[in-house]
């Protein structure tokens, strides 16, 4: 079969950059690990001297029970904080609006914090034979939401900069990194990845658009989309196209939209993907 037809590939084992992905995750797990530990730390021995000094006394495990618990609730809120950092955010919103709106997002943040964290220290407190008592309830969720906003801005900052470090384009490591190896029976097609324009999920292949021509190669779009790296984007769950190769994109009043490529071909794309244009 010719390259004008379309193929079947045997699939690649590695994609580009996976490793150098994998080391950026491990590096920032490892800084947030760190981070959290000197912190914890911190604000254990300050609370136990700030106690110390109004004359309240309190045992060290209780003290590291209330710091643990915040922890481990801020933890669990990462995917939600990790959301909410890649939705509110230029250009798709003003950094005024999104200021705006992250600064409102703390008062919900703050509020389910509080009480995911409220209940794990009852159980922890009962499972000592004790009872845990949080307070006034008003005071102490002022107290709460004033250092909980400080951390939702810390936590914001950091996500957004791991968001903009996994994003950045991995380095090739040769001229062939720029090249897609595409199996199609005893012939291999080398097809430059700045030539490719779209792709499509069929099945257990790809199809993928290029110079006119499609071909089928084996692979999920989500490790194809990884391979091919920033310069192509979701537009739909199962179509990703090449960024440069679009030239117009419309809008319907649902959200959902068409893009036109520079081959002229247009291609459906789904209200969830809009922002990534």
């Amino acid at each position: 079969m010719g390259e004008s037809g379309a193929g079947t590939n045997g699939g690649e084992d590695v994609t580009s950059g996976d490793a150098l992905r994998r080391r950026r995750l491990l590096w920032l797990a490892l800084g947030l690990a760190g981070f959290l530990t000197v912190q914890s730390i911190a604000n254990v021995e300050s609370t136990l001297e700030d106690m110390a000094k109004l004359g309240v006394i309190e045992s060290r495990a209780h003290v590291w029970t209330w710091q643990l618990t915040s922890v481990v609730v801020w933890l669990a809120l990462m995917p939600v904080l990790g959301w909410l950092v890649a939705r509110l955010r230029p250009p798709r919103f003003s950094l005024p609006v999104a200021v705006l709106l992250h600064a409102l997002a703390t008062v919900p943040v703050s509020l389910v914090h509080v009480l995911a964290m409220v209940v794990l220290r009852m159980f922890v407190y009962a499972a000592g034979g004790e009872r845990y008592d949080l307070g006034s309830w008003p005071m102490t969720l002022l107290y709460e939401y004033r250092k909980d906003a400080a951390t939702y801005l810390l936590a914001a900052l950091f996500l957004a900069y791991a968001q903009w470090l996994l994003a950045r384009p991995t380095p090739t490591a040769s001229v062939e990194s720029d090249v897609l190896l595409v199996a199609d029976g005893s012939v291999t097609h080398r097809v430059p990845v700045a030539a490719i324009e779209s792709a499509s999920a069929a099945g257990n292949y790809v199809e993928i658009v290029w110079s006119g021509r499609t071909l089928l190669h084996r692979s999920t779009l989500a490790a194809l989309t990884e391979r091919l790296g920033p310069g192509f984007v979701r537009i739909h769950r199962g179509r990703i196209v090449r960024r440069a190769a679009v030239r117009s994109v419309e809008t319907d009043k649902s959200g959902d939209f068409t893009v036109t490529l520079e081959s002229g071909a247009t291609l459906r794309g789904s209200r969830r993907y809009r922002g990534g244009l």
